[in-house]
């Protein structure tokens, strides 16, 4: 099974094509537009299933699956998270628990970012057990940390490994949070301005099945988003 997350930085209609020539088996796309705007050209672009949610139609998150998994948005779903959505994933080799992430809710007064997860995992901590998945746009790094704040990077990661759930990045990788080598964005696309702020984080039972991840190019995809692909391949 691979599964991708790239925010496309939108237009994801235009730049579908080049994502998809890697074949995921489902593809996260945060920055994404609605379904009545996605035109894809070809049938061969066309997802055997979908979901999107987002109050901006130029600007959502949608979830793509181009193999035999469906999804279905769980009836839990709290939209004061905005765009975390915990989705049941079927159909497949394996059924799971999906949690497709855009960080992103300018309205919380207690941080827009990282925040969203922290409280996110929380309320649905009942669902943090085997059969997870959590990935997308984090919008954090634990170069960020505020110390004060209980909810900061380095402690979300702490509190999702208290449930047996690690970042397949770093795992594969042998790397440390903070000290990535490999960025996922540019800001405003420049070379020099590099961070690492999209993850797949997994249960235990995913990471023992984990075969590769990979990380997209600077060169091979400024030209279509300040984002770089997140690339994570099981054996399933």
């Amino acid at each position: 099974m691979k599964i991708i997350t790239w925010n496309c930085n939108m237009a994801f209609r235009k730049k579908a094509k080049f994502i998809l020539a890697y074949k995921p088996d489902i593809l996260i796309v945060p920055e994404c537009e609605c379904p009545e705007k996605l035109m894809f050209d070809g049938d061969h672009m066309m997802p055997k299933d979908m979901l999107w949610y987002g109050t901006n139609q130029h600007k959502g998150l949608g979830v793509f699956s181009y193999s035999d998994y469906t999804f279905k948005l769980m009836d839990c779903h709290n939209p004061d998270f905005k765009n975390i959505l915990p989705i049941s994933v079927s159909g497949g080799k394996i059924d799971f628990t999906l949690f497709a992430i855009w960080a992103n809710n300018p309205q919380d007064k207690d941080g827009q970012y990282v925040t969203q997860i922290w409280k996110a995992i929380h309320y649905y901590q009942n669902l943090l057990s085997e059969n997870t998945i959590l990935i997308g746009d984090f919008n954090s790094n634990t170069i960020w940390d505020k110390p004060r704040r209980q909810g900061n990077h380095s402690t979300l990661v702490e509190k999702l490994a208290t449930k047996k759930i690690f970042s397949t990045y770093h795992t594969f990788f042998k790397q440390d949070q903070g000290k990535e080598k490999h960025p996922t964005l540019y800001m405003y696309r420049h070379e020099n301005k590099p961070y690492h702020l999209d993850y797949c984080f997994v249960s235990e039972d995913f990471i023992r099945v984990l075969d590769k991840v990979e990380v997209g190019d600077y060169l091979d995809w400024t030209m279509y988003s300040d984002h770089k692909p997140l690339i994570i391949t099981f054996n399933l």
